[in-house]
């Protein structure tokens, strides 16, 4: 008799809470260095190590340190897609600073969106998974010491 008890109830929470099974997966491609510029002015970032999408332009690199990957999750409850994929950004942004920092570069260059090891890559945005719940962005880059 438990045992069909249980069964039931899983059944009606199934019924009840639908929203589970239909979970909003949208890609999203936005602007790059707005989120920068706005973690730099909200101090979140220092503005001591520059940020540069595979195919801007860069000055000139006097050396580069082996690949990273930073991989952020966020809570998007109460936040539009793109709030929570720039709050997303912002922390991919801040371990490469504090990565580029501990190797003594100014600069991270190369990046490239890198969610579930697909690489996007575009010299103006970065890709964002937003969901139902959370928000996800993935980056790989290099740290560099540029003049």
């Amino acid at each position: 008799m438990q045992q069909y008890r249980m069964i039931i109830l899983a059944a009606a929470a199934t019924l009840l809470f639908p929203f589970s099974s239909q979970a909003q997966d949208s890609v999203l491609h936005l602007n790059f260095q707005n989120v920068v510029d706005a973690a730099i002015a909200d101090g979140q970032l220092d503005g001591t190590v520059k940020f540069y999408l595979r195919g801007q332009k860069t000055r000139a690199i006097k050396k580069t340190f082996p690949e990273a990957v930073s991989n952020k999750k966020t809570n998007a409850f109460n936040k539009t897609d793109e709030e929570a994929c720039a709050w997303t950004l912002r922390s991919v942004l801040i371990s490469f600073q504090e990565n580029a920092k501990k190797n003594g570069a100014n600069a991270v260059v190369d990046l490239v969106s890198y969610y579930k090891k697909n690489e996007y890559k575009s010299s103006t945005q970065f890709e964002c998974h937003a969901g139902a719940m959370m928000s996800g962005v993935a980056m790989k880059g290099k740290a560099a010491i540029v003049q």
